[in-house]
């Protein structure tokens, strides 16, 4: 099964879906969607529109550089089948993608450490400005008092 890429918004598009333009030069452009196809219509640059992985590339957002990528290359050469070899390429892919899923995660880490930073420092001025509407962690409880003194009317009844 080939699957192939869109040519606006880089996602994959399996057999039987999406929709092919090939221009006079013979250029072929795959799109997922009808979204893709009318934005490529309208000239539109990928790196320009914020949802694409184009744009995410582009701006840092997503890992562009990683050793990871290679093993996607599209290979023409079909290859003899051999049972040992399918299960090891299997058990490869599921390492491969584990390894992959905790880069992305450390690369998302790493991007938002800095906006922590000023997160923190923006909800502390906030807090020092404000700091009259906060109220003392136990100022909304309600203490009950007990008198030593005086016995209900339901004891009294028990007692005798």
């Amino acid at each position: 099964m080939r699957l192939v890429k869109c040519w606006f918004c880089s996602s994959t598009i399996y057999p039987g879906h999406g929709i092919q333009f090939v221009r006079n030069d013979a250029k072929i452009f795959r799109f997922c969607r009808s979204k893709c196809h009318k934005n490529f219509k309208m000239k539109r640059n990928p790196r320009k529109v914020k949802w694409t992985k184009a744009f995410r590339a582009a701006h840092g957002k997503d890992m562009t550089k990683d050793t990871t990528f290679e093993f996607e290359k599209k290979r023409n050469r079909p290859e003899r089948y051999d049972r040992n070899l399918t299960e090891n390429t299997l058990k490869a892919i599921k390492k491969i993608d584990k390894i992959r899923s905790a880069r992305e995660a450390k690369h998302i880490e790493d991007r938002l450490k800095p906006n922590k930073q000023k997160q923190f420092a923006k909800d502390k001025y906030e807090l020092d400005q404000n700091i009259h509407l906060v109220l003392a962690p136990g100022a909304s409880e309600k203490v009950k008092v007990v008198v030593p003194g005086e016995k209900s009317v339901q004891n009294e009844a028990m007692e005798e």
